[in-house]
């Protein structure tokens, strides 16, 4: 006769077993592999068990040899099982990664579900696994732009420090201006926004003007300091300059973040700028602006107010944008810079080096 391995607890197993066994909150093939154990270790061999607890010896036998093997926490997972083999090849795999990543359809630009199981004969919802499985979404398009500013380095390092380290007795503005904002009026009334349905809006419009949003962010707590304008020539720049010298403090240097916008190196600008001293320019490089924090507040304005907003004349949507700033700046929130230059210039080297081995492939 075969006598099954012995198990012996100690205090502290037989506790626990024992919880598990009573338990009504755990699931019950822990509790049976609890109550297996316990007879087990009671000196029951896998027969008597396998008639008491309604289940076959080879069952009984089975969660011994684990117990023994792993201990309490052997009882409450199952094995790894190997699952039904794989239909598609991982070859076969392979070729849709390959295909969808350095190749084109004959009649697109890049690859549907679609077109893709119809070129490899798989079915759709195989290629849609295998996309998940490997990160790739082909009907996405993100642009991307790599200054070429000879200075890009030097002018990163200085906006990045006024960030991260401000000067004293001085305030840092992030200044710029967002232009051609239309007063657009729809062609009808849209419906509002119902259970089971959105608001709804023409696509076709009236445009009543345009607008300019000449905006300071203060880096420091948030707060923006704005004037609209029809244009936006050297001329509307320098009444916004003359509006921030009367505005902030007298005694406090202004340092101003702003993009290489022909406007604000007009020499009438220039030349402004050397009889007022405390205004101290700083260029972001080109094609960089999102190194200016102001950008930010544009999209919000843009998501928040503009989008979806109905102007019916300029001066309607100049009053909108000048009470959206003044509820800005009833609890200004300032957007906290995180990253460091050598970070973001080792970002770019990565980048740079990617471009050039795909040119050169």
């Amino acid at each position: 006769m075969r006598i099954a391995p012995i198990i012996t607890l100690s205090a502290e197993q037989q506790t626990v077993l024992e919880g598990q066994a009573r338990s009504r909150s755990l699931p019950l093939r822990v509790v049976e592999r609890a109550r297996i154990v316990l007879l087990a270790a009671a000196g029951q061999q896998d027969k008597e068990i396998a008639a008491l607890l309604s289940m076959t010896p080879k069952k009984v036998s089975r969660w011994r040899k684990r117990f023994l093997a792993l201990g309490v926490t052997g009882l409450e997972k199952d094995a790894p099982r190997p699952g039904r083999k794989p239909t598609i090849s991982a070859r076969l795999t392979q070729r849709v990664v390959t295909m969808t990543t350095r190749e084109r359809p004959s009649n697109a630009t890049h690859w549907s579900t679609r077109t893709m199981a119809a070129a490899v004969g798989i079915s759709e919802a195989s290629v849609r696994r295998i996309w998940h499985a490997h990160g790739l979404k082909p009907h996405l398009l993100e642009t991307f732009k790599i200054s070429n500013d000879p200075e890009f380095a030097e002018k990163l390092e200085d906006i990045v420090g006024l960030y991260l380290n401000p000067p004293e007795h001085a305030l840092v503005l992030c200044v710029d201006e967002k232009s051609q904002i239309q007063a657009l009026d729809r062609t009808q009334p849209g419906l509002p926004l119902k259970r089971g349905r959105g608001a709804t809006m023409t696509h076709d419009y009236k445009r009543n003007g345009t607008a300019t949003l000449f905006a300071a962010l203060n880096a420091a707590n948030g707060e923006v300091y704005g004037l609209c304008q029809e244009r936006h020539r050297h001329q509307e720049w320098l009444k916004f300059l003359r509006l921030l010298d009367q505005t902030m403090p007298a005694h406090l240097d202004l340092h101003l973040i702003g993009d290489n916008y022909a406007t604000h190196k007009h020499a009438k600008v220039q030349r402004w700028l050397a009889r007022h001293p405390r205004f101290h320019m700083h260029f972001t490089p080109t094609s960089a602006s999102w190194l200016n924090m102001v950008e930010r507040f544009f999209r919000d304005l843009t998501q928040n107010q503009l989008r979806r907003g109905v102007f019916r004349d300029l001066e309607e949507l100049m009053m909108a944008i000048g009470n959206y700033i003044d509820r800005h700046n009833e609890s200004p929130k300032p957007f906290i810079w995180t990253a460091r230059a050598t970070d973001i210039l080792e970002k770019v080297k990565r980048a740079r080096r990617s471009l050039n081995t795909r040119q050169s492939a």
